[in-house]
């Protein structure tokens, strides 16, 4: 019995404490979950651990049993060295071990530590000759086969001849000394590939090798790694053939216990939620106590706000006896609203503050209310104040029930709404005026509806879209465009507005709006609907409609949203002024301005204007892109085009000499060039008016002719003038040399002829005949020379030529042939094939024979002949200079005399004196010059200048 009274004790202290109950099925539910977890963890961790093992085990014997095959490899190589040392038949035995042995990549023969035989040789040619004894690096591990007396793997390292591998050498032994290694090379990715390293599960696992460097004694890792090493993440074991530690990691050790966590976790949430469900149940009778006391409360307290929010609401409250018509109950505001106090109001009854007008009905309201026809009204009234004003309000009535559902009187709600009525009237007022604005505006004005439009464009997912988006989609589908014209809604409109479209009310006019809807004012409709995708309030344009009478008139339309219905377009104002009259207006304005352009454009001349400030232009005639190749808007796209375009060596006297003029108020004429579009110039007379209003310039207009033709008569007239100047002055010169050559010449004939006369024999008299001939045969040569300097002389229309200069060149060396032959002269020239020139072909020729035979004639015996000719350039000009070591010129003493007339400076009998005179004035002729340096015994250079 005591016993039961114990358990029900605990029991009850249980139920009666939730929250510790609640808290011990906590503690024992997250002590079971976390041990089954830990148990999970464990077994898990062991499956794996052991799984690791096993798969590394696997790859430790795959890649000992592959190292065991090097080993027969290797000996079965060092049994082809004979007694003398020398293997036989090292590349065929080297194929056979190589295909029997899937992980070597390479054998070798290393005598004395020298690798000297190695199969394949091929991609294996950096590793011959080198000798592993000596290097640092290698030594170390050879020396410990051979200290063993066993095969030994070293490396990985990288290999002479590329890549990551691993070489093992078995240590040979001829006749008991020390021969040198038998050893294999394998790539450090074929091992890994044939141990089966690639065929464990990357996304789990991860491979990696390692060994201690020999010289650092560190532990060195071959392979990228994934992730860090920790206490249980890997399993280890050891190659000892190469003495590596090969490892196999475990990616996933981590989420293991991230997993562990989480399950700890979801543990202890499924505790908590099952300790929390027992608090609240045992809690439930609890909280049921609880909440009677805090209804009451509740009700205390809503009794106690509602007689705060009675007494002081912002409204006017009152309990009144509908029996009597008298106030129970008054709050503060109903009685400021109507100037009375409390008891003052508790002595009168609603019907005595009631306007007449408005008592009949509000005594209906309260009889319905009485007999439940309704259950409760509101009505706007007016009551009288104290003072006897008059106090728009809006009443709200609701009937006070008692528990059998009677009434027992009614709660009367009063909100004062007397500003709100002087606002209406004020509205109306203004609304009327509006109308009668509207109505008698002389501008034709309409009211319509675009709410349907809009949601239509909403529907079709056209707003805020790009408008190039919207009016093209509206643009390629009219139905769907004209259904939208077909939804706007006229509200109102305007006599005006019936006068514009001809039609006598508004029903004629939305009866008629489709078939008034003009096809050629498609796309300014499409505008509008744009706008409105784009959330505008506004919008105008200039359009065309069509009224009853089928006539077209044009139009300036404009809409914008009446304010507070921007969102739904409900309610939107359209004008529509008639611009008829001012369109055909503007139409003969253009018409004119068109014939006076035209007009202008007929003018063989640039018409112009500009500012007076800086030139700057503001108009151009279509003529300019006729004689200056650019167009009126190019010129007008920038206000220093004309400036910029003045031929610069113009450009400073043109612009003082158009400020002078327009600072001093003067028309004026002048003559420039300016720089056409393709880089020509063009002579401009430019013809300026001043324009000016009350005294003060306006502006500059002007006519630009192209004088560039008679320019170029002008200059070619001066250079005539000029050329026949030159050779009048050269004709004079040359008649005193024709006149004393000639006068030389026929008094040797005179004289010949006297002695032919008086010879006494034959013998004599032939002889003097044959002088007679030499001094006809000079005279002929003379004459022959005169006759070409002539012909140089009065040559004015040359032809010119685009001619390939190495070719001309050519053509001269090929004359001089038998010369340079003879003289064994050498030629040097830089002219290749690409260089071109504008020049007379006849003239060139004989320059460059002329020029080039002297070098031969003129060279120095003591030297063989070298004659070298170059084309350059100095500022823009082209200059052939023709170079040679021949005797030279003494240019302080002949130097003013060297192009002169039958001027020679040297005793050879083939000199004339007639050459360089003829090429001077060919290459003048040409408009070129010719210069020349030189030095007795150095030689001489003739340059060229080509114009």
């Amino acid at each position: 019995m005591k016993s039961k009274i114990n358990w029900s004790s605990f029991i009850t202290f249980f139920l009666n404490k939730p929250k510790i109950t609640g808290f011990i099925v906590f503690v024992c539910l997250f002590a079971i979950f976390s041990y089954l977890v830990a148990q999970q963890y464990k077994i898990q961790k062991e499956n794996n651990h052991i799984m690791m093992n096993r798969t590394l085990k696997e790859i430790d014997q795959n890649i000992e049993q592959k190292l065991k095959n090097c080993y027969t490899t290797t000996l079965t190589l060092a049994l082809t060295i004979n007694d003398e040392g020398i293997p036989e038949d090292f590349n065929a035995i080297g194929k056979r071990l190589l295909e029997s042995n899937d992980v070597v990549s390479a054998v070798q023969l290393v005598p004395n530590g020298v690798i000297k035989y190695t199969y394949p040789l091929k991609g294996n040619e950096a590793a011959t000759g080198l000798d592993i004894l000596k290097s640092k690096k290698l030594k170390r591990e050879a020396l410990k086969s051979v200290l063993n007396k066993k095969m030994y793997f070293a490396g990985p390292f990288k290999l002479k001849q590329g890549g990551l591998g691993i070489v093992g050498r078995f240590p040979v032994y001829n006749k008991n000394h020390f021969w040198g290694f038998s050893a294999v090379i394998i790539k450090l990715e074929q091992l890994l590939k044939v141990s089966g390293v690639h065929n464990i599960d990357t996304t789990n696992f991860s491979f990696q090798m390692s060994k201690k460097n020999p010289e650092t004694f560190k532990e060195e890792f071959y392979l990228p790694q994934k992730v860090k090493f920790t206490e249980n993440n890997f399993v280890t074991s050891t190659v000892p053939d190469g003495d590596w530690k090969i490892y196999l990691i475990d990616l996933k050790a981590n989420k293991a216990t991230s997993t562990l966590f989480i399950s700890q976790l979801l543990g202890f949430i499924l505790a908590l939620t099952f300790g929390f469900l027992v608090v609240l149940f045992l809690k439930k009778p609890a909280e049921l106590q609880h909440l009677v006391e805090q209804q009451a409360a509740i009700l205390i307290d809503s009794e106690i706000k509602f007689k705060t929010i009675f007494d002081q609401a912002a409204i006017g409250i009152a309990n009144v006896d509908t029996s009597t018509g008298t106030f129970i109950e008054i709050n503060n505001q109903f009685c400021k609203m109507l100037g009375y106090s409390q008891q003052e109001m508790k002595t009168k009854t609603f019907l005595q503050i009631t306007h007449p007008d408005d008592l009949k009905k509000d005594l209906n309201n309260v009889n319905k209310l009485k007999t439940g026809v309704i259950n409760e009204y509101s009505m706007e009234k007016r009551y009288f104040t104290k003072e006897g004003a008059t106090v728009w309000v809006n009443l709200n009535v609701a009937p006070l029930l008692n528990q059998k559902n009677e009434q027992i009187s009614v709660l009367a709600i009063v909100e004062d709404i007397t500003l709100k009525k002087q606002t209406e009237k004020i509205i109306r007022e203004r609304e009327n005026h509006f109308k009668s604005l509207f109505e008698d505006s002389p501008l034709p004005l309409r009211e319509e509806n675009f709410s349907k439009v809009k949601l239509y464009l909403q529907e079709l997912n056209l707003i805020e879209k790009p408008a190039e988006e919207v009016s093209s989609y509206l643009t390629k589908n009219p139905n769907i465009t004209h259904q939208l014209h077909a939804l706007i809604e006229v509200i109102n409109a305007n006599h005006a507005c019936l006068d514009l479209y001809n039609v006598n009310s508004k029903d004629e006019l939305i009866a008629a709006k489709k078939e008034l809807f003009n096809p050629n004012s498609f796309s300014d409709f499409v505008k509008q609907l744009v706008i409105i995708t784009q959330n505008q309030d506004n919008f105008s344009i200039d359009t065309i409609i069509k009224n009853a009478q089928q006539e077209y008139r044009n139009i300036n339309l404009r809409w914008n949203v009446i304010r507070g219905y921007e969102k739904s377009l409900d309610r939107i104002i359209v004008s529509n002024e008639d611009i008829t009259n001012r369109k055909r207006a503007e139409k003969i304005i253009l018409n004119s301005q068109e014939k006076i352009e035209s007009l202008m454009n007929t003018i063989d001349g640039i018409v112009w204007e500009c500012r007076p400030d800086d030139f700057a232009f503001t108009f151009v005639s279509k003529k300019v892109e006729g004689i200056l190749g650019y167009t009126a808007e190019e010129w007008l796209e920038s206000p220093t085009f004309w400036t910029d375009h003045i031929y610069p060596e113009d450009k400073e006297a043109t612009l003082e000499f158009c400020k002078i003029k327009t600072t001093n108020k003067e028309d004026h004429d002048f003559e420039y060039r300016m720089v056409a579009k393709d880089g020509r110039t063009v002579w401009l007379r430019d013809i300026v008016s001043i324009v000016s209003e009350n005294n003060k310039i306006t502006s500059l207009r002007g006519i630009m002719i192209d004088i560039t033709k008679s320019k170029e008569v002008e200059n070619d007239l001066k250079k005539s003038f000029d050329l026949v100047s030159e050779q009048n002055k050269r004709l004079l010169n040359f008649s005193y040399i024709v006149s004393h050559n000639l006068r030389s010449h026929t008094s040797n004939i005179t004289s010949l002829t006297e002695l032919i006369d008086t010879a006494e024999s034959d013998e004599e008299r032939e002889q003097m005949i044959g002088l007679l001939k030499t001094v006809a045969n000079s005279l002929n040569e003379t004459m022959t020379n005169l006759n070409e300097v002539v012909n140089i002389q009065t040559n004015i229309g040359l032809v010119v030529e685009k001619i390939n200069l190495k070719t001309y060149i050519d053509n001269t060396l090929k004359l001089v042939s038998e010369q340079i032959k003879n003289k064994e002269a050498s030629i040097q020239s830089n002219v290749n094939e690409e260089i071109e020139i504008n020049y007379n072909p006849a003239y060139l020729e004989s320059i460059l024979y002329n020029i080039i035979s002297n070098a031969l004639r003129y060279s120095d015996k003591t030297r063989k002949p070298l004659i070298s000719i170059e084309f350059t350039k100095e500022n823009n000009q082209n200059i052939i200079a023709i170079t040679d070591n021949g005797i030279g010129i003494d240019l302080d003493k002949n130097g003013s005399k060297i192009f002169g007339m039958y001027k020679t400076f040297s005793e050879n009998p083939d000199s004339k004196g007639i050459g360089l005179f003829i090429t001077k004035n060919q290459i003048e002729a040409m408009g070129g010059t010719i210069t020349i340096e030189s030095k007795p015994g150095a030689g001489t250079t003739f340059k060229i200048y080509i114009a």
